[in-house]
């Protein structure tokens, strides 16, 4: 029996979600590192200021604004929607995603942002439980997270977590469960790069200017025939294999996942999304979309309403994270460091 990726929701046919990170009232954490060529009262002096700034206290001081703005340019922020939809067709919602923020200047720091969604393989039962369960999973190991962990390490832990929590709901499911699977496709970011892992048809894009660039690749038979000059990226399209999974969560105790990091820059957007969005809109349309768009949000609900009339029989989940600013950093042996 070939699976093929169902999609769906967070509890609820349609799911959406918009948010923007802006600095904690409490100070501390990355003030530090914003001082630390400064010595004695002056640096004392530089980090009250300094905090005061980045807590949203800067135009009740008399700390000019621009200076603010300086400030703030040079952490990472950024802003996201997501949208879940359960199709045209289908009655139950497999798809489920989520995110995490930081609550500090200090967490965006140490932790970033971390962003997942799951495609509960339909065809089988329980695939809505099998997405959750992975998400679920994903999200809690991220917050348990240490400090400074390298993203490239943590999401392949976090990944593997997920499959062994899909493994494990599926034996608690008994018969009900057999077969439970899911995608998954998890973007962490921070400072000035986006890290990647994933597992099934799932995919993140990266839309700089007018194109959409896909960061993973699909773990499909047809997509694996391509890769080795079987198919044509046409037969693809057409192939009745295009479905059929070669990895997903949950199909063994451990699962090959594959890991990309992209540098950002401000004005980028990563866009994650279900087949059901990709198998119906083209890249260059997605791209197009997003960029007729300032709101993210208006533009998520287009993505899916396009993914509706153009098919609609599979269940349709996006997130889009769009960055405003980056702060550059080197990696040394493994470790991060400022660029000046």
């Amino acid at each position: 029996m070939k699976p093929s990726p169902g999609g769906a929701s967070a509890n609820s046919p349609a799911l959406q979600r918009r948010e923007t990170w802006e600095p904690s009232a409490s100070p501390g954490g990355t003030t530090d590192a914003l001082t630390y060529t400064l010595k004695g009262a002056v640096e004392k002096r530089a980090s009250h200021i300094i905090a005061k700034a980045m807590t949203g206290y800067g135009s009740r001081s008399g700390i000019p604004a621009a200076f603010v703005r300086i400030l703030r340019s040079c952490m990472l922020d950024l802003e996201f929607s997501e949208l879940s939809d359960p199709g045209r067709v289908r009655t139950r919602n497999e798809d489920y995603l989520g995110h995490v923020t930081p609550g500090s200047p200090a967490q965006a720091r140490s932790h970033g942002w971390i962003f997942a969604l799951a495609d509960g393989v339909g065809g089988q039962r329980q695939g809505e439980v099998a997405s959750r369960a992975a998400v679920q999973e994903v999200l809690a190991g991220f917050r348990r997270a240490k400090e400074m962990a390298l993203h490239k390490d943590l999401l392949t832990q976090l990944v593997q977590a997920a499959n062994a929590r899909v493994c494990e709901a599926e034996a608690i499911s008994g018969p009900s469960g057999a077969g439970m699977a899911s995608t998954i496709v998890v973007c962490g970011v921070r400072f000035d790069r986006a890290t990647v892992a994933h597992v099934g048809d799932s995919r993140c894009y990266l839309l700089r200017g007018n194109e959409a660039r896909p960061i993973t690749r699909d773990h499909t038979v047809a997509a694996e025939q391509a890769r080795i000059g079987l198919l044509s990226a046409e037969e693809v399209a057409e192939s009745t294999t295009r479905n059929v999974l070669t990895r997903s969560l949950g199909a063994n105790l451990f699962v090959n996942i594959e890991i990309d990091e992209v540098q950002l820059l401000p004005g980028d957007v990563l866009l994650q999304c279900s087949d059901g969005l990709h198998g119906a809109v083209s890249a260059p349309e997605m791209a197009q979309t997003v960029g007729r768009h300032r709101d993210l949000s208006v533009a998520a609900r287009e993505l899916v309403s396009s993914a509706n009339d153009q098919d609609g029989s599979d269940n349709i989940s996006v997130q889009l994270i769009r960055i405003r600013s980056v702060e550059r950093m080197g990696m040394y042996r493994g470790r991060p460091y400022k660029l000046r």
